[in-house]
Formats: C-alpha cells, sequence, structure tokens
C-alpha cells in the first residue's frame, strides 16, 4: 500500500507515472465529495482562472470543469461533480452522478476520483467513499479541513486509516492550498481499484443481481444492485433494458426501500469500527461553539431577518455609491474616444464604429464595476458561511406561500441571473415546490437589470444623502430588489392555490463553519461573473447596436431625404441655429429608418405607458437580453447626434418630447423601472424552463403572465405620477 504524501516530506510513488503519450487525451479526474467538503475550494486551487461551465450530456445541470497541470509531462481535465451524500440521489442534481459513474463505456467516463471528505465528521464523509470504493472506482481520498479536526482536539491514525480504506489519502487545507502540491503527486501516478470491501449483498439477493450484472455485462456485484436499485432513473438505458430489469426486481421480490436503509446501517456500522481504531478525540468541548453562538444572533427569528436586510442595504449602497467613479472614467473615456475619432476622421464607417460599436461597447463596459461589486458580495456571503444561515432563515417565510427552504438558494441566485437558478431547483425534490420556484424566479431582479435600474435612477433620483447617511439612488434600488421579491412571493401564493399536488416537501441543511472569506476565491468568481457578462451579454449587446445602428441610419425608398428637406424648409420660419438643426435632422432621419418604422408600429400600444416610438424601440431589441436596452437607447441617442454632447446619462436628460420638456420625467422613468422589475426579456430564461420542465406550457405561461403584469404596473404608475 503507498504511503501518505505530505508537502513537506516525501514518499513511496502510488504506482510507476504512466507519462501521457503524444497525442493522448489528458486524465479525467472526477471532484466528489459531501456539500460543505471543500469540493469547491480543491477545485478552485486545482484549476485557477482556467475553468468552464458547460452541462452535462443530456441535461442542464452545471458541469464545471478545467485543467490542471499535474506534472510538466502530465495535464488533467478536472470535473467538479455536484455534491451529495451517498449514490443514492434524491435530487435531479444528484442524478448527474450515478449516470456518469455507472456507465463505464460513456464518453465523459472518469479515470479515477478524488473523494473530498471533511476531517472533522468523517463519519458522515466516509458513507459516501465506501460505496465508491465498493463500485471499483480508483479513488484518492482527499483529507480536508485538516485544521479544524485539530482544534477540536481530533486526532486521526493517517497509516491506520489508509490501510483500513486501501486509497491513498492526503491530508489538506483546500483554502489555504495546503496539500495539493501532494494530491497533484499522486494525481499523476496509475491507480488500481481499492481492494477493501465494505459491504457485500445478502446472499439472498445474488441470484437477482448476478443476473443483472451478466446481462449488463457489469464489473461486480454492487453496481449490479444499484442498477436493481435506480434503473427509472438511470438515463443511458434503453426503455427495453428497464423493463427487463423491472420484471426480475419483480420476479424476486426486490425491496429497494428496505434494501437501502439495511445497507446504510451495515455501513455506518462498518465505518464505525474504522473509526475506532484510527480516530481518537484528546478532548471535549466544554464550552458552547462560537459558530453556535454566532447563529444565535445571525438566525434570530427578529434580528436575523433586520441583519440581512441591513447587508442587502449596505449592497445596493455600495452598488451606487462605489462603482459610481470609475463608471463615470468609463462612460466619459468611451465619449471623448468617440469624439477624437469623429473629428479627425469621416464617413460612414467611422459613423458606424463611433455610432454602434463604440456606443454598444460603452453599453457593456460601464457596468463592470457594478457587475462586480455584486458578485463579489455574493461571494463573500457564500465563502464565509452566511448564506447558509440565509436559507435556513428564509424557509419560515417561504413556507406560507407555497415554497421551502430550498426555494430560496434559485430566489437568491436569481439575483446574479435566473438562468443558473432555475437549474439550480433542480435540488428540490417536491415537484410542486419545484414548478413554483421555476416560474416565479425570474421576478427576482437578477444582475441583467442593473443596467437598466442604474441608468434611469439616475435621471430621475437625486445624488444626495436621506437621514445623512443613505443615499437616494441607493434606497431607489434597494426598493426595486423588493418589489421584484415581493412579486415573486405573490405569485408564488397564487400558483399554490392553483397547482394540486400530494407531495410533502422538507428542508434539511448543514450549516457550514464559518470562516474569513479566501480572497483569491472572490477574486476568481467576480473575474468569472464579470468575464461571463463581458463576452457573453456584451457579444449579443454589440452585435444587436451594430444591427441597430444600420436599421437607425438607414430607411425605405427615400423617407429619410425627404424628412430631412422638409425640416430645411421649416428653418427660416423656426430660427433654429445650425446646432438645433443637425438635432432636428437627425431625429428625422432616425424617425423614417427602419428601425423608426418598426417602432412607429409598436408606439399605438405602449403610448399608455408613456413610451414612444424610441423605447418601443429598446422594448423590442431587449427581448434578446434585460442588459441590451441600455445598449439599444445608447445606439439610438448616439446615431447622428455629435459626439461632444456627452455622456449616455446627459444624452437623456436633454432629450426633450413634442412641447420642447425633458422627456425622460419621473413618471416615465418609474414606469420603464417598474415595467423591467416584473417583464420578462430573456430568450435564455424561456430556454432554460422549456429544459427544465420538458414542456412550452410553463414557458409560454410565465411569458404571458410576467408581460401582463409589467404591462399593467407600467400603466398604473404612468397614469398615477403622470
Amino acid at each position: 500500500m503507498a504511503a501518505i504524501v505530505s508537502d513537506t516530506a516525501t514518499a513511496a510513488p502510488v504506482a510507476a507515472p504512466t507519462g501521457p503519450a503524444a497525442g493522448a487525451r489528458p486524465l479525467r479526474i472526477a471532484l466528489i465529495g459531501n456539500p460543505n467538503s471543500g469540493k469547491t475550494s480543491l477545485f478552485n486551487q486545482l484549476t485557477g482562472l482556467n475553468q468552464k461551465v458547460g452541462n452535462f450530456p443530456g441535461v442542464t445541470v452545471d458541469r464545471k470543469s478545467g485543467f490542471a497541470q499535474l506534472t510538466p509531462l502530465q495535464r488533467a481535465e478536472i470535473v467538479d461533480l455536484p455534491g451529495t451524500y451517498s449514490l443514492y440521489p434524491k435530487s435531479l442534481d444528484e442524478k448527474v452522478i450515478t449516470d456518469l459513474l455507472y456507465d463505464r463505456a460513456a464518453a465523459n467516463y472518469p479515470d479515477f476520483v478524488v473523494v473530498t471528505v471533511d476531517a472533522n465528521n468523517l463519519r458522515r464523509s466516509l458513507l459516501l467513499f465506501t460505496q465508491l470504493g465498493d463500485l471499483g472506482l480508483p479513488a484518492v481520498l482527499a483529507l480536508n479541513m485538516m485544521d479544524v479536526a485539530e482544534r477540536h482536539g481530533v486526532k486521526i491514525d493517517l497509516p491506520a486509516l489508509e490501510r483500513e480504506l486501501g486509497v491513498p489519502i492526503i491530508p489538506m487545507n483546500a483554502r489555504k492550498g495546503i496539500g495539493v502540491a501532494a494530491l497533484k503527486i499522486v494525481m499523476a501516478q496509475r491507480l488500481d481499484a481499492p481492494p477493501v470491501r465494505f459491504w457485500e449483498p445478502d446472499e439472498k439477493l445474488l441470484p437477482l443481481v448476478r443476473q443483472i450484472r451478466y446481462y449488463f455485462d457489469l464489473h461486480n456485484d454492487y453496481l449490479a444492485l444499484h442498477y436493481a436499485q435506480q434503473y427509472r432513473h438511470i438515463s443511458f438505458l434503453s426503455a427495453d433494458d428497464k423493463a427487463h430489469i423491472q420484471e426480475l426486481t419483480h420476479k424476486y421480490g426486490f425491496d429497494a426501500t428496505a434494501q437501502q436503509a439495511a445497507e446504510t446501517i451495515a455501513r455506518y456500522a462498518r465505518i464505525n469500527e474504522i473509526l475506532l481504531e484510527t480516530v481518537t478525540v484528546t478532548r471535549t468541548e466544554t464550552r458552547e461553539p462560537v459558530s453556535n453562538r454566532i447563529d444565535k444572533v445571525l438566525t434570530h427569528r427578529v434580528g436575523g431577518y433586520l441583519i440581512f436586510l441591513g447587508i442587502l442595504f449596505t449592497l445596493f449602497q455600495a452598488i451606487f455609491a462605489w462603482a459610481q467613479y470609475p463608471m463615470d472614467w468609463i462612460d466619459q473615456g468611451i465619449s471623448a474616444l468617440s469624439a477624437t475619432i469623429q473629428a479627425n476622421f469621416h464617413g460612414p464607417l467611422i459613423r458606424l464604429l463611433t455610432e454602434g460599436v463604440l456606443a454598444g461597447l460603452g453599453g457593456v463596459l460601464i457596468f463592470i464595476p457594478q457587475i462586480a461589486l455584486l458578485f463579489g458580495f455574493l461571494a463573500v456571503l457564500e465563502e464565509t458561511g452566511y448564506m447558509a444561515r440565509v436559507t435556513f432563515l428564509m424557509d419560515k417565510l417561504m413556507r406560507p406561500f407555497g415554497l421551502s427552504g430550498k426555494s430560496v438558494v434559485p430566489l437568491i441566485s436569481g439575483l446574479a441571473c435566473a438562468v443558473p437558478a432555475i437549474m439550480g431547483a433542480r435540488t428540490i425534490e417536491s415537484w410542486k415546490d419545484r414548478m413554483i420556484t421555476i416560474f416565479v424566479t425570474p421576478l427576482m431582479s437578477c444582475s441583467a437589470r442593473i443596467p437598466v435600474y442604474t441608468v434611469l435612477v439616475a435621471l430621475v433620483v437625486p445624488d444626495q444623502a436621506a437621514w445623512g447617511i443613505f443615499n437616494l439612488r441607493g434606497v431607489a434600488l434597494m426598493g426595486l430588489y423588493l418589489l421584484g421579491l415581493f412579486s415573486a412571493l405573490g405569485s408564488a401564493w397564487v400558483l399554490k392555490k392553483v397547482l394540486k399536488a400530494r407531495e410533502r416537501s422538507y428542508f434539511i441543511m448543514e450549516f457550514p463553519v464559518y470562516q474569513w472569506p479566501r480572497w483569491k476565491n472572490v477574486g476568481l468568481t467576480i473575474y468569472q461573473k464579470v468575464q461571463a457578462f463581458v463576452l457573453q451579454a456584451g457579444k449579443v449587446i454589440v452585435a444587436i447596436s451594430v444591427l441597430l445602428w444600420v436599421l437607425a441610419s438607414y430607411g425605405p425608398g427615400q423617407k429619410q431625404a425627404t424628412a430631412e428637406a422638409q425640416v430645411r424648409q421649416q428653418v427660416a420660419t423656426q430660427g433654429w441655429n445650425e446646432a438645433e438643426l443637425s438635432r432636428q435632422i437627425a431625429s428625422a432621419r432616425l424617425e423614417n429608418s427602419y428601425a423608426g418604422s418598426f417602432g412607429r408600429a409598436l408606439e399605438p400600444a405602449i403610448r399608455p405607458l408613456g413610451y414612444d416610438w424610441k423605447i418601443g424601440i429598446a422594448l423590442l431589441t431587449s427581448f434578446a437580453a434585460r442588459e441590451v436596452f441600455v445598449g439599444t437607447i445608447s445606439t439610438i441617442y448616439s446615431v447622428g447626434q455629435d459626439a461632444d454632447m456627452g455622456t449616455l446619462q446627459q444624452k437623456l436628460q436633454a432629450e426633450k418630447d413634442a412641447n420642447g420638456q425633458p422627456f425622460f420625467t419621473p413618471a416615465r422613468a418609474f414606469s420603464l423601472l417598474v415595467f423591467y422589475v416584473f417583464a420578462m426579456q430573456c430568450m435564455s430564461t424561456l430556454a432554460v424552463t422549456y429544459r427544465e420542465t420538458k414542456s412550452w406550457k410553463w414557458p409560454l405561461a410565465q411569458l404571458l403572465y410576467m408581460t401582463s403584469l409589467a404591462y399593467v404596473a407600467a400603466f398604473v404608475v404612468y397614469q398615477v405620477l403622470a
């Protein structure tokens, strides 16, 4: 058996290095472990910035993978699997693990697994490991949180534990990177399946198990037993295969529930024997743990909610107060660059560059500081362990509205983006709770709405403090987020009355220990989210901005030339100066362009909301993605205008209505804000709802409901404030 490897000592290798052949694919290694076992920290340490997020084949569960350079000659693909407590999945999220590990012929089947376990809670963590070992998977045990175990007086005889488990064990502190180098050394070796068996199927099960094993040509009995247990949910089995297993289970009277319970009890008995031989506790805690005392405050039935609201309020204040300076620099920089280019160069391509590409690019770059702040705050809350307390705290609040505590995670994730938030609803076992959560999650104000909110709020809410400390714009922004939350809860309550289901849901959560945030991980999260915003949303915004510039610069037939001639005829009667004449010509040409024609066609429907045809164009284009609204108005108000007119905010403030009054009044701005709080304007959200529900009924119902709600609410706001 291989010796334990540490960062400070060398040891005998597990086996001879394989040494990848030229052109051979890199090793594929799966990270698996309990929630809060440090798996994500280890993944970040191994892969750094070399990460990507996709989907597992056939499902929409996140598949996070990256590459690690184990040695100068050995590279490995690391796949981060969803957290799970056992190989008997309870949620859709966990089922991807069994689909991956049960099919050796799968293209994504791992060469071996790294099992992360909490050294401070080995009894719970080893259940999953013993199941993986009995499947015959080559494995390495990453014994994480050794520092926490030592603080609690837990002493682990590592050589003895390694002998009992039959796999290499690497003591680690993944958050600080301790043990990562040693783990890479072991991962670069050729590993065999563990020789130890922790549990064997009872003899009375063998006839069933052996028939399944030989029928599917499986490599061991325990895997065949899992086929019998879970055949209904194994996606790669054909209908005939499932029918065959069902026939066998009926023939032998197989009781899956009783069998699983008996196996779990037997495994824990074996785990207890192992721990008695390998683990000692040198002291007993006599005082209440500090984390419990903190939890009494942070999860208090009254104070806990006030603290959470205070944290959210700080976040929204920061989004305006701290991000304003870099946003102004970016906006002024884009404006100055456009002015410089227009002053030195002329022609249609220059106008395309300044009024289309740069205007759209400015609509992307200006919001990077706010996106970075939002995700930075969320990452800190997650890293410290506070976010888990929030989900527990909100459980009681969610129940009366037809949601469970597990619904809180998707709803809070919806503050970042509705797409992964809806996918996160897969962890909810109850069909009714899951459907309600999916339906109402898009009402939470995602980060894509921030560009819309901040531009419009800055137009009509003064940049001044209330009561000496609160920025009014921050207060308005928090109000919009709370409006989205309350509308989501109200919609869930209504849906609770409509949907009928007999399922009973429950909420069980393990609190992670409180820890200082690992700033490297926080920085990595900010980098990934900003990169995704710039590359994904940015490509859409810039592409639509360029297309929109073409549609706004050219029109059918001679309509634009005729309109310009009519404006020039009015110069004498109106007494316009050169600057006003230029503005009137630009406005007339835009109104008679292709884009203006689309906006004019939509205007009768949106006029009761206080919108004109220009806003109509922005509403149409933002159905691709909400944040496109800002790129659109940036382009619309740049076409034909001098670049030295100033920043986007200054251009919007200078916009006049037919009576020569400021167009963006509080009534119009708040009507637009409310519209975007409720409107379903994200094709990606509709697509992921379809994939998660396997039906067009739910996304179409979402689109109809949220659009109607947005229209009615915006109409009421405008009519009341106008």
